[in-house]
């Protein structure tokens, strides 16, 4: 909404109005608040949100109209040509400070034990239009507190029913899960069945909520707001790059909150990008550099620990190294990965670590229609990608676009829960996808459209299928004029491509199934993070490895020879790039656990420690400044066998098992979304096999054996077993399984 100074020729479908005496133009049908926002002229408010629809329901905004008997609530009142608006007059100060008086009757007034104090809209707006004393004697009622999971505190009686909770996991969520019950004012805000908040986006009704009812169950009772120093920074779980804000005390992060940027997440933030902050103080996190003696680890200085890292280089050079970079590694650290794999004169570098198929030399690239055009798209097909747990906030863009009539459409291997009504479901196996992208149907539909847009998930890019699925979806986009949006694997998988963490000669399958005498491990997990773990732990294990990582887990131990401690993005100064190729600047926050250093200062350090070129700057500027983006020509791996017999895999990343910071966050694996490893098949295949509910299989693949318990649903396509990523369990599930019972 706009609003301007008044000029003789008035926009086409505007009115000019007045507020507080100051003349402007706003549109048609427009409210008197949006007006007012433009115009900087403050209403107060408590139900109003400006991404939430208007409920009216508080009155707190109640403002003067010109020939109007009553107070009219600028939420609610569109603007008239020639209306005369006065916002503090006696009669609309009078009708807010009542409107405050009946909102505090019942409020506990508790604010030096709410965790809300100190940045609640009601304390703030109280100190203004409360009276120092009330006239009311009756007894306060209390309501009973619900238990609605691990991420959100309630305290209920301290609930003023603007709804804004209720408006938001209706309209944003699209989950309704939260209502009002009883009338009058019995009036309770809950869940009506007692059960924990199962969205993604749960925590942001602690950001609408306007008072202390909602609050931050993990940061509860452990600081003040005004203890707390904001730092700006990134959510790294997945390539949005959420835009955020990291609270930090004394060098710890105490909790996350959104950073408005309407372009990437305008003002929400996904429960796993608030929340696995608490992943950063994981007791196995690497805090001092560590080497391997006698199959041994000790503690050892920095200085010794490059020592030992140089000479494992310098020894297996060339060919014999291999370089393998998660893809969340930050742009800084990914120049000087690809500088030392040149100064070691290797071609093998990675960052497509849990890619099975790179046959065609596929690369991450950014979205064709932007996030934020997404919105305005009049047909969406969703493309091998479980969309609600991989990338949330893009998902609700999908729905806001659902929203304003746009149809969706899916090609799964599994019948996925989604917010929004489905306009044509395809669930095949995952070698029909890239078939069904051929459907004539499919094709003629995306051909009448005018905004139609292609979104390919991690199921169809990270699966055995995936270069076949990749080339069918260029093919509808071309021949239907459908935007392309492949979703890069990885926080920053599209700045990892820009700045050459590519490989010129031996892809990350490739370097793992005809095993390096030596690699160098980025940030990596070896037991959970490689697209086959049995290969990689095959090749790794009889190797020297030199780690740079930010937790000493098992598996790392397992296979590295020295481990260097490097931070974790909130810990240090990085840029990463999106999936809208929008290169975006996270600060450090957090301090850096023992001995750990960012990891480019690690990666310096080695690189002087070889006397190798390019690794001469003295501090991050000076790093910046040498980057540059390379064309890098990205040697075609081998294609994966997916020929036999036996159910194909559909593996989708489970949404708190997606890397190792979030596998660390105690309330996320308590969260209903964080289901146990488990099979699900489809009931005619269960049925074939002798299997049922609750039955353990063993299914045995290629890459090993995994024993899991049975789930059986309609919801999997025939001939497919689901299983979700980033458990032990399910680490051997790939390609084509044979099944039966324990």
């Amino acid at each position: 909404m706009s609003a301007q100074p008044v000029n003789p020729n008035v926009p086409p479908d505007h009115v000019s109005i007045e507020i507080d005496g100051i003349a402007m133009v706003a549109p048609k049908g427009s409210m008197i608040i949006h007006a007012a926002d433009k115009a900087g002229i403050p209403i107060p408010r408590f139900c109003y949100h400006d991404k939430l629809a208007v409920a009216a329901n508080c009155r707190m905004c109640l403002v003067e109209v010109e020939k109007m008997p009553k107070p009219a609530p600028a939420c609610a009142t569109p603007v008239m040509e020639g209306m005369k608006v006065v916002t503090r007059s006696e009669k609309a100060l009078k009708s807010q400070r009542n409107v405050m008086e009946f909102l505090l009757i019942n409020h506990p007034l508790d604010c030096p034990i709410c965790d809300q104090g100190g940045e609640c809209e009601l304390q703030d707006l109280s100190l203004g239009y409360g009276r120092s004393v009330s006239r009311f004697s009756e007894r306060k009622r209390v309501v009973p507190d619900e238990d609605i999971g691990p991420l959100v505190a309630t305290e209920m009686t301290r609930c003023i029913q603007c709804t804004r909770c209720v408006r938001f996991t209706a309209e944003i969520a699209g989950t309704y899960e939260l209502g009002g019950m009883y009338r009058g004012e019995n009036l309770q805000i809950g869940t009506y069945d007692g059960k924990p908040l199962t969205t993604e986006l749960s925590g942001n009704v602690i950001d609408v909520c306007p008072v202390g009812a909602l609050t931050n169950k993990v940061f509860q009772f452990k600081a003040r707001p005004w203890e707390l120093t904001a730092r700006e920074s990134l959510g790294y779980h997945d390539a949005l790059g959420s835009n955020l804000f990291l609270h930090v005390r004394r060098g710890e992060v105490l909790r996350t909150v959104p950073r408005d940027n309407e372009a990437v997440n305008e003002c929400w933030l996904s429960d796993r990008d608030r929340y696995s902050h608490q992943g950063l103080y994981a007791q196995d996190r690497a805090t001092s550099p560590m080497i391997k003696e006698n199959g041994e680890w000790r503690d050892a200085s920095w200085e010794e620990a490059l020592a030992r890292a140089a000479k494992i280089l310098r020894d297996n050079g060339a060919d014999s190294l291999g370089i393998l970079a998660h893809p969340a590694t930050s742009n800084e650290e990914g120049v000087l990965l690809a500088r030392l794999a040149e100064a070691l004169g290797t071609g093998n570098i990675d960052h497509r670590i849990g890619q099975h198929d790179l046959s065609d030399a596929a690369i991450a690239t950014p979205f064709a229609t932007p996030v934020n055009d997404i919105d305005h798209a009049d047909l969406i097909v969703i493309v091998g990608s479980n969309l609600r747990h991989e990338l949330p906030l893009v998902h609700q863009r999908v729905r806001k676009a659902w929203t304003r009539g746009a149809k969706v459409h899916v090609v799964n291997p599994v019948d996925f829960d989604f917010t929004f009504d489905i306009a044509g479901k395809h669930i095949v196996a995952p070698s029909q996808i890239a078939a069904t992208l051929s459907d004539t149907a499919l094709n003629d539909v995306a051909k009448n459209a005018t905004r139609a847009v292609v979104i390919v998930g991690a199921l169809a890019e990270n699966g055995a299928h995936a270069a076949a699925i990749r080339k069918a979806a260029v093919a509808f986009a071309a021949s239907t004029g459908a935007a392309l949006n492949r979703i890069p694997q990885g926080a920053n998988a599209v700045g990892l491509s820009d700045y050459g963490v590519l490989p010129i000669a031996r892809d990350a399958q490739a370097m793992l199934a005809d095993a390096r005498t030596a690699y160098i491990l980025y940030g990596i997990e070896p037991g959970l993070d490689f697209a086959d773990t049995a290969t990689a732990l095959k090749a790794l294990n009889p190797a020297q490895v030199v780690a740079f990582s930010t937790f000493a887990c098992r598996s790392t131990r397992a296979v590295a020879d020295v481990i260097l401690p490097i931070g974790l993005l909130p810990e240090i100064d990085a840029t990463l790039t999106n999936l809208d190729g929008r290169q975006q600047v996270a600060v450090a926050g957090a301090k850096l656990p023992g001995q750990a250093r960012p990891g480019w200062r690690v990666l310096r350090g080695l690189g002087g420690e070889l006397e190798a070129k390019g690794f001469g700057f003295t501090d991050l500027v000076g790093l910046r400044a040498s980057m540059k983006m390379r064309d890098t020509q990205v040697v075609a791996g081998k294609a994966p066998s997916t020929a036999g017999e036996g159910l194909e895999v559909a593996a989708s990343i489970g949404i708190y098992r997606s890397d190792a910071v979030v596998r660390r966050a105690p309330a996320l694996q308590s969260h209903p979304l964080n289901v146990e490893p488990k099979a699900v098949l489809n009931p005619h295949d269960a049925s074939a096999l002798g299997l049922a509910d609750g039955v353990v299989a063993k299914f045995n693949t290629a890459a090993g054996t995994a024993t899991l318990p049975v789930a059986v649903s309609d919801k999997v396509a025939r001939g497919t077993v689901w299983v979700e990523s980033g458990h032990g369990a399910t680490a051997p599930m790939s390609g084509r399984v044979q099944a039966g019972r324990a």
